[in-house]
């Protein structure tokens, strides 16, 4: 039996019910179902959540440290920002903000930049927590 290009109702019945009919008689059916048809793709799992996921006592990835999160919690507050305020700011979801400043985030540079510019302290060297110097043109 051929699959059915139409999604009428009508149509599927007809083509499950042959299907059935044809088991039933011993005949021999074929079927193959398309990967990842029909899912939620709302509910898709990101890299980090896959990688703490995966992780073990031996194999364990670093985390933005305590410090950083606080750093970026009085920044953020000086400048008078909740959370909410500083994802939409950098284009990121409040969420991120919030495991950043928990220490829960596996760090990520682009991240990390746009929290630096946004709230105008540096978060990755020696020198975390002191003001970032706007860069000078030649």
């Amino acid at each position: 039996l051929a699959n059915p290009s139409c999604t009428n109702l009508k149509h599927i019945f007809l083509y499950t019910t042959a299907i059935t009919s044809a088991q039933r008689r011993g005949e021999e059916v074929q079927t193959s179902k398309k990967w990842a048809a029909g899912q939620n793709k709302q509910h898709l799992v990101t890299k980090n959540t896959a990688k703490l996921d995966r992780e073990t006592e031996e194999l364990h990835h670093d985390r933005v440290p305590l410090e950083v999160g606080k750093v970026i919690q009085q920044g953020r507050q000086e400048k008078g920002l909740t959370q909410k305020d500083l994802a939409t700011k950098i284009n990121e979801k409040p969420q991120v903000i919030a495991d950043y400043e928990c220490g829960r985030a596996i760090p990520n540079n682009q991240v990390m930049g746009k929290i630096e510019r946004a709230i105008g302290l540096k978060l990755r060297g020696k020198d975390i927590g002191q003001p970032l110097e706007p860069k000078t043109k030649k």
